[in-house]
């Protein structure tokens, strides 16, 4: 490691570090499922005979099949008290889990439902499966809606997720919008729970449109503000290091944006071939009133192309988004951790966290450090410290462990330590930061990979 400390220290005023909401949320989230239980229980009589447990459990878990759609929906609104104040990488794993959630209620919903049927009729479950599906009213457009949520869930199996584009993943996970409508009305008309209870239908009708509020809201009418408000434009396109291109995006009134270095939005440049993929980068630079930075490195076709923009073209953003900001700082000391182009975010930070600041540039070569003479220029600024860990003369990676981290980072366990780069480097570095005696409280990272 090569250290850089020069110049004089800025220490900004530091914010009280604001807790995270994500107790309460989860807490409101398990009450509601808790509630939804509870309406099948106070509407439902004696359970008897073959037939009655198997079709209560399905009543059951197609209520709670229900409920997790419209939370499932709700998770993908980005909603920025979730997404700023929880962290994007959070809400989406969250997503993640309500859509397993969703898919093993809606399999129990199914076969216990068919099966009590069958039972009751005293026919073969194929024969019940095929009269429910064709005879039952609104149970041709939720089959509908059940084959769209399983082709969702099967494209969003990681396995599954790494075959396909990009793109085709994201819109066929758009489907779940349709899927969630097309399912909704059998759940009035079939729903023991919901017949002849006008509170309990009307309950049903305000949590699916409180959820298709937030999306229409959040995710529609938001994001066309936005942009017809600050008429973001391709200022300049800049490369820093090999396959790393650094994009100035220009717009009026930028700071109305409300933008914290550290944060990220999702862009679409409009350009030809780029125009249907939204993609996050993170802000390399703190934000101007005038002028936004990212800086991206080539891994797929649409990075690729961002060397290839040309000044004027028009960008469609969302956000800002993201938790990776100075408002999660608990203490005076910070420590960033960055590997290649994980750096960005935490350039931006390295510039305006207060107090005292170290960054640990992980990199293969001195080549590879993207935005390296910028981080030297702030190092020598703010009396700041850069540490580079770069392979060896015969491509041996130095090791990122507790005790080398010790060994560079004086009193290591009293930083805010925010880390930023590929998956395996964070959980490497998240591993050693915990060994060397750092709470996790004070780790902080945010992923894309998900």
């Amino acid at each position: 490691m090569t250290t850089v400390e020069t110049g004089r220290t800025a220490p900004p005023r530091r914010g009280t570090a604001r807790p995270s909401p994500a107790g309460p949320v989860l807490a409101v989230l398990w009450a509601g499922a808790a509630a939804v239980v509870a309406l099948w229980w106070a509407d439902t009589g004696a359970v008897v005979g073959t037939a009655g447990p198997l079709t209560g459990a399905g009543r059951i878990a197609g209520l709670l099949c229900g409920y997790a759609c419209a939370v499932l929906v709700g998770l993908m609104a980005r909603v920025p008290l979730l997404e700023t104040r929880i962290g994007s990488d959070r809400v989406a794993r969250w997503h993640a889990m309500a859509g397993r959630y969703t898919l093993c209620l809606l399999v129990a919903h199914i076969t216990l439902v068919l099966a009590g049927y069958a039972a009751q009729d005293g026919v073969s479950w194929w024969r019940e499966t095929v009269t429910v599906v064709l005879d039952y009213p609104d149970m041709l457009k939720a089959t509908a809606g059940t084959v769209i949520l399983f082709a969702v869930g099967v494209t969003s199996v990681r396995a599954a997720r790494s075959r396909v584009r990009h793109e085709f993943w994201y819109y066929v996970h758009l489907l779940t919008y349709a899927a969630v409508f097309l399912a909704f009305f059998h759940q009035l008309t079939l729903g023991e729970q919901f017949a002849g209870s006008t509170s309990a239908t009307a309950v049903w009708y305000a949590l699916y449109l409180g959820v298709a509020a937030l999306v229409v809201w959040f995710r529609i009418l938001a994001p066309v503000r936005l942009n017809r408000r600050h008429r973001l434009r391709v200022d300049s396109v800049h490369r820093e290091a090999p396959g790393v291109y650094s994009v100035a995006v220009r717009g009026r009134h930028l700071d109305e944006l409300g933008a914290l270095p550290g944060q990220f939005f999702r862009w679409r440049f409009l350009a030809d071939g780029m125009g249907w993929t939204s993609t996050p980068y993170s802000l390399s630079a703190p934000p101007r009133p005038d002028l936004l930075r990212v800086t991206v490195k080539a891994l797929g076709d649409h990075s690729a192309a961002v060397s290839l923009l040309r000044p004027g073209t028009r960008v469609w953003a969302e956000g800002p988004y993201g938790s990776l900001t100075a408002e999660r700082a608990t203490g005076g000391r910070s420590l960033l951790i960055a590997a290649g182009v994980g750096v960005t975010p935490l350039r931006a930070l390295f510039e305006t966290l207060p107090g005292e600041v170290t960054l640990l540039y992980r990199a293969r070569s001195a080549e590879d450090l993207a935005l390296g003479g910028e981080l030297e220029a702030i190092a020598r600024w703010r009396g700041a410290r850069v540490l580079y860990a770069l392979n060896g003369p015969r491509g041996e990676r130095p090791p990122v462990t507790a005790e080398s981290l010790r060994a560079a980072i004086p009193g290591l366990p009293g930083h805010d330590v925010y880390v930023c780069g590929p998956p395996g480097f964070a959980r490497d570095v998240y591993e050693a930061l915990r060994a060397a005696g750092v709470p996790d409280r004070r780790i902080h990272h945010e992923s894309f990979e998900l």
